[in-house]
């Protein structure tokens, strides 16, 4: 026998209107997917387009014809936009967001290819997901300092300076030692400089958490141009020749068809980055440590009480995001390039914003910066084809991206409860 309460009444008084959430995107979905089926379905060719399982034109492929293909794939998205109009359950949403947001990007991809110069019909998607992962590692790095952070009541919107001084420091101590090793230590600790700062000023001096990211940043961008100018363009060889990592690979596993020479011919950074996922879910979810900077960043108050040494614990927690932050930075300048000014382009706030998309949790700040990589790979491979989008508008890709996912759910997902809110201890 079960009893009704009061509460369960008035939840189920409470009035749902017609176009929630899920509709609401649905709708979105199929007019996106009708548009598609028409404009790129036009637009594009007859010619076979070839998504090869190799790094070049070669070997295995999945053909399709690109004007059946664009309008194929459109009207998939279309459905499964119709799909969560008429049964808009939660838990089939990610589903069928994921299957529509494909099927666009797969008809866009249709039209893109068949139109592409003769000898250019075909996308490497070894090459895809290998670019894929090497854009999105600083992002990676990034988002798990804001997680960090913001799991533990600190909203860090210092992560683009975190990266900047990581970067900075690595190219300026691995020139100077000639030791790849020394540079990712110095990355460490120049990310660390930046969030000592963050921790001093906010949480012992309550000055407001974003303006202080905000100066923070200005202050990284500025002391690492004056010092690129006055010691890095003057004598490069000097200062600003880092040695780079090489690739590491991981015996039978490189071998996996598509992912294998992707993930397992890579390079520490990328290594460390999907280490660091796992570890910090299992120690913010299944630990005694996590526990106490959940509870830290949801009740202070309440985890005050029962002993945690709340700003302690905010300290410790917000210095190692700039430790991970700095190894992030890292990438840049151990990895691929020499330092240039202001080089980090903004990845800070992208990050930033795969931590808001991935709901401050670890595997959610991954495959958020993995869609943004995704992104920003997509850009440069339609720079390659020639495509007959202008380039200033391919390089936009991994922004507006990160425009539309945040914008779709900021306000609808919750940050931890103390987050931002300074604690002064009674």
């Amino acid at each position: 026998m079960s009893t009704t309460t009061a509460d369960d009444v008035a939840v189920a008084s409470v009035p749902v209107g017609f176009w929630t959430r899920s509709r609401k995107v649905g709708a979105g979905i199929v007019v996106a997917g009708a548009l598609a089926t028409v404009i790129f379905g036009a637009l594009a060719t007859s010619e076979t387009v070839r998504f090869t399982l190799s790094e070049d034109a070669g070997g295995a492929a999945l053909k399709i014809d690109g004007t059946v293909g664009a309008i194929l794939f459109g009207l998939i998205a279309a459905a499964a936009g119709g799909v969560l109009l008429a049964v808009p359950e939660k838990k089939w949403f990610p589903w069928l967001l994921g299957v529509g947001v494909v099927g666009l990007v797969l008809s866009f991809l249709c039209w893109q290819i068949s139109d592409a110069p003769a000898g250019q019909n075909f996308m490497p998607l070894v090459n895809i997901v290998r670019g894929t992962f090497l854009l999105a590692v600083p992002l990676i790095f990034g988002s798990l300092a804001g997680v960090l952070c913001e799991r533990s009541g600190v909203v860090n919107v210092a992560i683009e300076g975190q990266l900047l001084m990581g970067a900075f420091a690595g190219a300026l101590v691995g020139t100077m030692t000639g030791s790849v090793w020394a540079g990712l230590f110095a990355a460490a600790l120049g990310g660390a400089f930046v969030s000592l700062l963050l921790a001093i000023f906010t949480i012992r001096y309550l000055v407001d958490q974003v303006v202080m990211g905000i100066v923070l940043n200005l202050l990284a961008v500025g002391l690492t141009g004056f010092l690129y100018e006055r010691l890095m363009q003057t004598d490069q060889q000097a200062y600003n020749q880092p040695p780079h990592f090489g690739v590491w690979e991981i015996p039978l596993l490189k071998d996996i068809p598509l992912l294998g020479p992707a993930l397992f011919r890579s390079n520490i950074f990328l290594y460390t980055a999907l280490i660091l996922v796992a570890v910090i879910h299992v120690a913010l979810f299944r630990t005694r440590w996590g526990l106490r900077t959940r509870s830290v960043g949801e009740h202070p108050t309440a985890a005050d009480t029962l002993g945690v040494r709340v700003l302690g614990l905010r300290y410790r927690n917000v210095l190692l995001a700039g430790v991970v932050a700095g190894i992030g930075g890292a990438s840049y300048t151990l990895l691929l390039y020499s330092f240039t000014k202001n080089m980090i382009g903004g990845k800070g706030f992208i990050a930033l914003a795969a931590l808001i998309f991935g709901r401050w949790s670890p595997t959610g700040a991954l495959l958020a910066a993995l869609f943004f990589g995704f992104a920003d790979q997509l850009g440069t491979y339609l720079s390659a084809i020639n495509s007959v989008i202008p380039s200033q508008f391919t390089s936009m890709l991994p922004y507006l991206a990160t425009i539309f996912a945040v914008a779709g759910l900021v306000g609808r997902v919750r940050a931890p409860a103390a987050d931002g809110k300074p604690y002064i201890k009674g």
